[in-house]
């Protein structure tokens, strides 16, 4: 467990990679049943091998949304966090598409750690997505969350 008071000389660092996660289309077509986002591009693999991604591809939307199991499995908690909450996004970039069948990580670095007080800590950090074997990764976040200490 990381203390509060080591969180300034975390800031600019890497701070963790998680596993690898499966996007397979049985994932993808559940988060267009949940989101009632049903484009084809998505769900329709016969059909979006006729488009320039040459088949079907993970909601962007999909893969931000893997940010909280990334983050659970690959940085480390504060000590004695009562709880955290998601904040919100300063910038979000999808970069790349993934396609069925593809694989990707979260890689986190602590951009900043701002104590408010009260043992809350604004964290900000960037998320990138990585795709594996592939140039570019997915998508490039800048995440915030507020983590309360007791």
């Amino acid at each position: 467990m990381t203390k509060a008071s080591d969180l300034q000389s975390l800031i600019g660092r890497e701070v963790g990679v998680s596993k690898w996660f499966e996007i397979d289309q049985a994932r993808i077509d559940a988060f267009a049943e949940t989101t009632e986002d049903r484009q084809f591009i998505h769900i329709d693999p016969e059909a979006a091998a006729k488009t320039p991604f040459g088949g079907a591809i993970a909601h962007g939307f999909l893969t931000l949304s893997l940010a909280s199991a990334m983050s659970y499995d690959a940085v480390e908690g504060l000590e004695n966090v009562v709880m955290g909450v998601n904040y919100g996004f300063d910038k979000i970039r999808f970069l790349a598409p993934v396609r069925a069948g593809s694989k990707v990580r979260g890689r986190f670095k602590l951009l900043s750690a701002e104590d408010k007080g009260g043992g809350r800590w604004l964290l900000k950090h960037e998320l990138t997505v990585e795709i594996e074997g592939g140039d570019k990764p997915a998508l490039i976040a800048e995440w915030l969350s507020m983590q309360v200490v007791g």
